[in-house]
């Protein structure tokens, strides 16, 4: 145990010294967290700013401005025609709504009309926009069509619409989607670099065997076995530093995980141990660093793709979905998924289950590989 800890603190030592290491191991974890933050424009709500023109000053068309005013986050204001095109391409009005001459004519008729909605924003400002306004206007028309031109009775009946007398208590939930977007983004992104970084601290190995450190180190008391679980033990605590240190700063910048940060701990964790298990495989079958960093190139990135890491596995084909089932890293994102929604950590005892499986078969391909391999270039 004592050569297994000097063997540790000898690593860690030259690790920190190097510059290059620090970012890589260290720094690197960050920067996933800051693209899934940069990339859904942080947290906060958008205001839509509507401009209104009003050519004709009637009741209805009054009636209608007070209705988008009381829209939630919307800020209303009032334009003169000459305005729109300067107040829409300066941004200052995402959209802009004009209620022409005619136009409670045309809703007392039944057949709603002189009105114009325009936007250089396109589909994501004008539907929204629409799925209120033309529901209001559509049921304004609907008691003009059952009053069958009767005055007295439209006014009864739209004065009432105005006043209903079903009182409504309303509630404001949080919208949690998008910081459940930027979390899987973020540990998506976490996953890829604890991939590598298993790589690239496996690829010591191979390194030392290169400059022929390894064999002075076989000349003392060190056994293969021991330089092994010393590397072993190495990427274990780099993993656990990379994990703390993003959790920390999510926490800092308000990316809020929806769910336990021990339970995300302890799910990163166990996939440190199928990261650590996939590199060892890694540098079994290969013979030196450079066909270490093609296996690991080969693999890591097209895996994390298809699994999820960079974007929502729903939208890719059904054909790759089911080879994301596969994947170790579409366990770990699944997994998240189900506690982000509300599941009990012993209810995905499965997924830990699989993931500590992927673990398992990794570390005993490597083992099998090392044992089988005769050449005096390998450990065991």
């Amino acid at each position: 145990m004592k050569d297994i800890l000097w063997l540790v603190q000898n690593t860690l030592r030259t690790m920190l010294k190097s510059k290059r290491s620090v970012v890589l191991f260290i720094l690197t974890p960050l920067i996933g967290l800051f693209i899934a933050f940069l990339s859904n424009g942080g947290v906060n709500s958008t205001i839509l700013k509507i401009g209104v023109v009003q050519e004709e000053n009637t009741g209805l068309a009054n009636d209608t401005v007070q209705y988008l005013k009381g829209m939630e986050n919307v800020k209303v204001q009032k334009l003169a025609e000459s305005q729109i095109n300067g107040q829409l391409s300066s941004g200052k009005a995402d959209c802009v709504i004009t209620l022409g001459q005619g136009y409670e004519k045309s809703i007392q008729q039944g057949q709603p009309g002189h009105i114009e909605l325009i936007s250089i924003k396109g589909a994501q400002v004008t539907e929204y926009v629409k799925s209120y306004l033309y529901h209001y206007i559509n049921n304004i028309a609907a008691i003009s069509r059952i009053s069958k031109g009767n005055a007295q009775t439209f006014n009864k009946i739209y004065a009432d619409y105005q006043k209903p007398n079903v009182k409504v208590k309303a509630s404001t939930l949080e919208d949690t989607s998008k910081e459940k977007g930027m979390t899987s983004q973020t540990i998506g992104y976490l996953i890829m670099i604890m991939l590598i970084s298993a790589g690239s601290l496996s690829e010591i190995i191979l390194k030392e065997k290169e400059n022929r450190t390894y064999y002075r180190l076989l000349s003392t008391p060190i056994n293969a076995r021991k330089y092994v679980i010393a590397n072993i033990l190495v990427n274990l605590i780099v993993m656990v530093v990379q994990i703390v240190l993003t959790l920390v700063i999510m926490n800092i910048v308000h990316i809020h995980l929806n769910m336990p940060s021990w339970e995300m701990l302890i799910i990163l964790l166990v996939f440190s141990l199928v990261a650590i298990g996939f590199a060892q495989v890694t540098i079994a079958f290969a013979g030196s660093t450079s066909a270490s960093s093609a296996l690991q190139n080969l693999f890591i990135v097209p895996t994390c793709l298809i699994s999820g890491c960079f974007f929502p596995v729903d939208i890719m084909p059904k054909a790759l979905q089911r080879i994301a089932d596969f994947l170790p890293q579409h366990w770990v994102l699944e997994t998240i998924t189900k506690l982000q929604n509300g599941d009990l950590l012993q209810s995905v005892y499965l997924n830990f289950l699989i993931l500590l499986a992927f673990a398992a078969v990794f570390f005993l391909i490597a083992v099998f590989k090392f044992s089988r391999n005769s050449s005096t270039k390998n450990f065991v």
